[in-house]
């Protein structure tokens, strides 16, 4: 029996262009070290992208990790050291599916030990610098000689500008031997112009005296400078850690060892050892290693890691568990299928680590912007010394240098690389928590578009486990026989109708025969030849093709159409014998699912090859209004399209795996299937457990996570667009308005610290305001 759930495949990789031949694509995700802002993130991303063989490569400043899209054999480690080298950067692995940790974990401990050493001695440095600036105006220190203090200032402020600061010169270096310009750039041309004008100051006073000019020193506005700066890098650093647990949890449910039984004796052994085939035994309470079937044992396995669902699962023998989940109660031996690499949460990690990788569309305006920030703020700068230093009456060579000084430094590409993504990272973290696989950057910006959402009935909106519900048969036909003919049939076919039929069949001890010649027939029933008589199992249409009069059964037929049930009649040489009543159930949560959508005021509808009257009853069940009703499996893409011409932005909800083609036609694929094989691969966004409440969730996931990046972009362009042109003195002549260089590192701290603080905001935000939360209160 064929209907509107019939299998069609898909290749995760070419679902955007179904149908068309294309070269699979293999993505690669490697981790880079060294860069500190948006420009530096272009410039890897152009590194990458020249590789023979990469088709496209996506950078996250925030976690410091590339995705690259490549054919088979080419990225290889060597490649990638080379260009990532020459480029001023650190190639520090390929990350490998099914580890443990994060490689770039203990780099990243080392580099903060390292931060807040160097923060340490900055501020230490930097207030004695300040102290001795400050000589004439504080007791006792005004007794030292001006000579000493200065000589002091001098010998202070070198190690606070040259090993303090030496990340952002050796960084600057890096650049300008690359032929570009970065935030190290700013910062090092910063600190470096105030401490030189301070020394030629304190060396040459009569070449500034001869000038008409007071050698002004300003060793402090130089010392703190880099000292505020680390500490902004510091506390950006801890901020974006913490943007990262949703990965950084998703591997520690990983054990380290598991208990295998080989020639009839247990033995402990690293995970790593662990060979698909292996018999695994699991102790009560046990974090479980592989993916496998339940050989023998029954248990409550806790899988809310996995699937957000808080309550075990009870699994006995033949059944599913995965790795990362806990065993509960009982002990369990499971045969596995699937390790290391292989296993459904090594899949979910990678996916979540492609995600955090990828890039919303959103924020190409930002990497436009960055491709030319550093390049311009220097020449505004440059500008900024040449108009205080010439122009102004009165001009002061000292107020022009800090000027410049505090243009160089106010600037921040790091909030503009930050800023989308951040959020980024702590939505798609947020979604696996939760059960919701969001696959890229994109899908997460495209879903918060979406005005309609249309499920498949079968197996998504309904349970996928039909039951017959009624057995009416013609004038002078036994019931039991128009089961027996039905059910022989269907003994051969997979569709979830047919199975249903053949299980009522054995139910009531009811023999079947042997079929000869069985054929499915898409989107409308099956045929064979049993005992020499063609028998028919079909829907309406069918019927109406084969040139059936079907009116002695009609009456029925329709009063079952209207209660909801699927009708599907049984021909025996083209004649009616009967009719087979059917019904899937609407899920659990189903309206709510519906109800929290409405509320969002997303237009909700059903796709399904039943005929109209029956999706109309199961659509009213749930509160759906939009049905698209007989609509063939080849023809479900096209319903999705249907929709789009009505000028709705589509989410389309189907299992993964009958749906692929609408799914890549939607704007948005979600596939829901418990968060194992092709459901986890299929679609922009897969739910890993079947609640259809995950949908809402979504839904209102992406619009925070927009809400999140709008404001970090605002903020970031608002803040450098108020900035600069304040550090330059365009407001002096207006409000008397000037920047000290040393304000200025200060608020370029803040600007970066703020966008990841709130990024992070977002976590508190989602806890508050998760939509089914909402209505299970009411």
């Amino acid at each position: 029996m064929n209907s509107s759930e019939s299998p069609a495949r898909i290749d995760p990789e070419t679902r955007a262009d179904s149908g068309a031949d294309r070269t699979v694509s293999t993505k690669t995700i490697v981790s880079v070290g060294g860069m500190s802002c948006a420009a530096c993130v272009r410039r890897v991303e152009n590194v990458l992208k020249e590789l023979p063989g990469v088709s496209d490569a996506a950078v996250n400043l925030a976690t410091g990790k590339a995705v690259l899209v490549h054919g088979e054999g080419a990225a290889s480690a060597e490649a990638l050291r080379r260009v990532l080298t020459e480029a001023g950067y650190e190639f520090l692995g390929i990350l490998e599916d099914g580890r443990r940790d994060d490689p770039l974990e203990a780099q990243r401990r080392k580099e903060a030990e390292d931060l807040k050493r160097r923060v340490a001695a900055g501020c230490v440095l930097s207030a004695v610098i300040m102290v001795l600036s400050m000589g004439s105006h504080l007791p006792g220190i005004e007794r030292i000689p001006a000579g000493v203090a200065n000589a002091a200032l001098i010998v202070l402020t070198t190690p606070a500008v040259f090993w303090v600061g030496s990340r952002f010169l050796e960084g600057a270096w890096k650049a300008l031997r690359q032929k570009t310009s970065d935030m190290n750039t700013l910062v090092a041309l910063g600190a470096l112009s105030a401490y030189g004008y301070s020394v030629a100051a304190v060396l040459f006073p009569s070449f500034f005296l001869q000038s008409g000019m007071h050698p002004h020193v300003y060793f402090d506005g130089a010392a703190m400078i880099v000292a505020l700066v680390l500490l902004g890098r510091l506390l950006e650093a801890k901020a974006r850690g913490k943007t990262s647990q949703a990965v950084r949890r998703l591997m520690g449910l990983r054990p380290t060892t598991a208990c295998i039984v080989r020639d009839g004796e247990e033995k402990e052994v690293p995970v790593e050892a662990v060979e698909a085939g292996d018999l695994v035994r699991i102790r009560p309470g046990e974090r479980i290693p592989v993916d496998g079937d339940v050989v023998e044992g029954t248990s409550a396995v806790d899988e809310s890691m996995l699937t957000g669902e808080s309550l075990p699962v009870d699994k006995t023998a033949g059944e599913r568990v995965f790795a990362g989940t806990v065993n509960g109660f009982g002990a369990l031996w499971v045969r596995a299928a699937r390790v290391g690499a292989d296993t459904s949460l090594a899949r979910i990690i990678r996916l979540v680590e492609e995600a955090q990788g990828s890039k919303a569309p959103i924020q190409r305006l930002a990497d436009r912007v960055a491709a030319v920030f550093v390049p311009v703020v220097c020449g505004i700068a440059v500008i900024t010394l040449g108009v205080w230093g010439f122009l102004v009456p009165g001009a002061d060579w000292g107020r022009a240098v800090l000027n410049f000084v505090s243009v160089l430094i106010i600037a921040c590409p790091c909030a503009m690389g930050l800023a989308t993504p951040t959020a980024v990272m702590v939505g798609t973290g947020l979604g696996a928590e939760t059960g919701i696989l969001i696959k890229s950057g994109e899908t997460l910006e495209k879903a918060h578009r979406v005005n309609t959402v249309l499920f498949d009935k079968t197996g998504t909106l309904t349970e996928g486990r039909p039951a017959v519900t009624h057995v009416a048969a013609a004038p002078d036909t036994d019931p039991r026989e128009v089961l027996r003919l039905a059910a022989s049939l269907e003994a051969a076919s997979e569709h979830p109708l047919g199975r249903a039929v053949v299980e009522r069949a054995r139910r009531e001890g009811i023999g079947l025969d042997d079929v000869r010649g069985f054929q499915a027939l898409s989107g409308l029933g099956a045929k064979g030849v049993l005992n020499g008589a063609e028998i028919v199992v079909g829907n309406r249409p069918l019927v109406g093709q084969l040139g059936v009069d079907p009116s002695t059964l009609e009456e029925t037929a329709q009063a079952m159409v209207r209660d909801g049930t699927t009708v599907v009649y049984v021909l025996r040489d083209r004649r009616p014998v009967g009719l087979i009543g059917l019904r899937d159930n609407p899920r659990e949560h189903a309206q709510e699912a519906v109800r929290a959508l409405k509320a969002l005021g997303v237009r909700v509808g059903m796709i399904t090859g039943d005929n109209a009257a029956t999706a109309r009853a199961v659509a009213a069940l749930v509160g759906i209004d939009e049905v698209f009703a007989e609509v063939l499996p080849e023809r479900k893409a096209e319903a999705v399209r249907e929709a789009q011409r009505r000028g709705w932005v589509t989410a389309m909800v189907g299992d993964g795996i009958n749906d692929a083609p609408a799914l890549a036609a939607a704007d948005v694929g979600i596939a829901m299937g418990g968060g194992t094989d092709v459901a986890v691969e299929a679609g922009d966004i897969a739910l890993m457990r079947p609640d259809l409440r995950l949908v809402a969730e979504a839904m209102v996931l992406s619009r925070m996570t927009l809400k999140i990046i709008k404001q970090n972009l605002f903020w970031a362009f608002f803040y450098n667009s108020a900035g600069i042109p304040l550090a330059a003195g365009v407001f002096y002549p207006l409000f008397g308005l000037l920047l000290n260089p040393m304000v200025a590192a200060a608020a370029m701290a803040f600007s970066s610290v703020s966008v990841v603080g709130n990024a992070l905001r977002l976590r508190r935000l989602w806890q508050k305001r998760r939509p089914t939360v909402a209505i299970q209160g009411k």
